[in-house]
């Protein structure tokens, strides 16, 4: 490094080019800062295209050094935000406004408009079902007489295994160990509390030492990978679905014929009916896994503006919204089970999502630990909850595409 520390940028950018240098070591030589504006001038130089706008950010470098490697500047997306919505969960109890990065026109004036019919319900009511990140660590046997003996021995060692699965961590809590087979191969998905964190890293660890020393203990049990994709980790699939993963939230609302008909331009009757068509029938025909109208967007502009893994927007978007009539009035709820959300650890340190999360008063660690990302769990889910009201009756009323023209989007 002390090489590189003698050389003038322009004997940097030249070798880099002819690779003497390696864009990597910048990092060490120089600060992410110093080397973020050597690898800008570099890619100019190489593509001919000026990055000026990259450059521009108030995002701290040095910051992101656990976030991102090879960084060249930061790309910002507009944020918004929809609120007060009022929340009556176990957690979130109050009026939250929340803070959504897109770039999507229309998007938050629609869930701004959901929360709002939901301030007139006098709120939506939110709870928590399960809690629990997995993973899913994976082995070969050989044989099945192999396999069974290893799943019997996993339930005799229940404790013992949970036990080096914690290892040294003061927060992670092994809940639960369960095993499936396929012919010589077993996968035990392992599943924790995590607490204010979204746990990935955490649980890999588990898994690995768990993985170890199972496959030190079981002789014929090959430990394979700390992570065999029956977790299942940031694609769709019918476990998630059906068993969740994070933490799966349900909310709900009752919404007065009388303001449906003012807000919406619609009746209960009408979005009734789009809901079971669209919702339930058209996934169904699709074969979707996401028996929604758009969870997917606010997840994504949520998880965008405070710092969480893009990734699970995959997760996140499969669930349910199921609605009723109660007495002439609509009843709706969504049910999503696998939002996988941390108020500490990944970007949430980020300068710009870190605000985002303290604006939504769930920044950090809390006491007792895991309060604060319960919070925003439940945030996200009356959050969703008001995104899907607002486009449904959008639809059931046809003003979409007139909404999007008159926003000239």
């Amino acid at each position: 490094m002390e090489y590189i520390k003698n050389l003038s940028d322009e004997e940097i950018l030249k070798k880099l080019g002819t690779r003497e240098v390696k864009p990597r070591d910048l990092d060490e030589a120089f600060g992410v800062k110093k080397a973020s504006e050597l690898r800008r001038r570099f890619l100019e130089q190489q593509t001919g295209i000026e990055l000026s706008n990259v450059g521009k950010s108030i995002i701290d470098p040095d910051n992101c050094r656990k976030n991102i490697e090879l960084m060249i500047g930061a790309t910002q997306v507009p944020l918004g935000y929809a609120g007060p919505v009022t929340v009556k969960g176990a957690f979130a109890e109050g009026d939250f406004f929340l803070p959504l990065a897109t770039t999507e026109g229309a998007l938050v004036a629609s869930i701004n408009r959901g929360c709002s019919i939901i301030r007139k319900c006098k709120g939506a009511n939110v709870y928590i079902n399960r809690s629990g990140q997995t993973r899913s660590i994976l082995f070969n046997t050989k044989t099945i007489a192999t396999a069974k003996r290893l799943i019997e021995w996993v339930k005799a060692n229940d404790k013992r295994l949970k036990e080096i699965g914690k290892g040294e961590s003061r927060f992670l809590e092994l809940k639960k160990i369960e095993s499936t087979v396929a012919g010589n191969n077993v996968w035990l998905r392992i599943e924790a509390d995590t607490k204010d964190a979204m746990g990935m890293n955490m649980i890999t660890l588990a898994a690995e030492n768990i993985g170890s020393f199972v496959g030190e203990n079981v002789e014929g049990a090959e430990f394979v990978s700390a992570s065999g994709n029956l977790c299942i980790d940031k694609k769709p699939s019918v476990i998630n679905l059906v068993k969740g993963r994070g933490k799966t939230v349900i909310a709900e609302v009752i919404v007065p014929s009388e303001l449906i008909k003012r807000y919406l331009k619609t009746t209960a009757d009408k979005i009734l009916n789009l809901n079971y068509r669209k919702n339930i029938l058209g996934s169904m025909i699709a074969g979707s896994f996401g028996y929604n109208a758009h969870f997917a967007n606010i997840i994504a502009a949520l998880f965008l503006a405070t710092g969480q893994d893009l990734g699970h927007v995959v997760e996140g978007s499969q669930g349910y919204t199921t609605m009723d009539i109660i007495d002439d009035d609509l009843y709706v709820s969504v049910t999503l089970p696998s939002v996988q959300v941390g108020t500490i650890g990944g970007g949430t340190k980020v300068e710009t999502q870190n605000e985002c999360l303290r604006m939504l008063g769930v920044e950090g660690g809390s006491e007792p630990p895991g309060r604060n990302s319960m919070k925003f769990a439940e945030i996200v889910g009356v959050a969703v909850l008001a995104g899907e009201l607002s486009l449904i009756g959008a639809l059931a009323a046809k003003h979409l595409g007139k909404a999007h023209k008159e926003l000239n989007r």
